[in-house]
């Protein structure tokens, strides 16, 4: 069983949600919060598997709660709900470690669809999806000239480095292994070894890093 966490301010929106959520199988929702400052204080008392994070609320943001439920060592993941896929909040939560970002115009069963996929670990962002959100954004992440590069990345190989970059341009496994020759099952277990080589919870993180380390412009 999923264990989740609905953070919206608008009541009707949470009643919504957890409606949906109620005929969901293996989905339960354990919690509600009404702003930011309320989700930290729940995700920590009640550990849910998946906090499903409005972004945008008064006084605590979701992206500034999102910053804090996983700063602070959380193995809860975080789903975040947007109105725009292009929406600087819904980056932001990216960049604070979110594990990708659903529109609240989604139908019901791509909400609980989403939800068992990051429970699984994965990112629910379409990889073309993170690369239009990061090159809309890029300006931001690129790093002052005269920064040091991240220390995580030279525990990567060669392959996994090129991995590294193909992951941030966008394609899929099977886009991946047709470019690099190799078979799919090769390539998933290469992002499996950066990601853990990278200290990242899905690809969507990694993305953000390869932007941010300038591997990709």
């Amino acid at each position: 069983m999923t264990t989740v966490l609905l953070v919206d301010d608008e009541p009707l929106s949470r009643l919504g949600l957890g409606m949906v959520l109620a005929g969901a199988e293996g989905i339960e929702v354990v919690g509600e919060a009404d702003d930011g400052a309320r989700a930290v204080e729940l995700t920590r008392r009640l550990r849910p598997d998946v906090v499903v994070m409005d972004i945008r609320m008064p006084g605590l943001d979701g992206v500034e709660a999102t910053r804090q439920i996983l700063g602070s060592g959380s193995s809860s993941r975080v789903l975040v709900l947007t109105t725009f896929d292009l929406d600087e909040y819904a980056f932001a939560a990216l960049q604070a470690g979110a594990s990708g970002f659903l529109l609240k115009t989604s139908r019901p069963e791509q909400l609980a669809e989403a939800i068992a996929t990051v429970a699984r670990g994965e990112a629910v962002v379409a990889p073309r999806i993170t690369r239009r959100l990061l090159d809309t954004f890029a300006d931001q992440l690129r790093p002052p000239e005269a920064a040091e590069p991240d220390p995580r990345l030279a525990r990567l190989t060669q392959r996994e480095r090129e991995i590294l970059v193909e992951l941030a341009t966008g394609r899929s496994n099977a886009e991946i292994a047709a470019h690099l020759m190799v078979s799919e099952f090769t390539v998933k277990s290469h992002v499996a070894r950066v990601l853990n080589k990278l200290e990242l919870r899905d690809r969507t993180q990694a993305v953000v890093l390869a932007f941010r380390e300038g591997l990709v412009g």
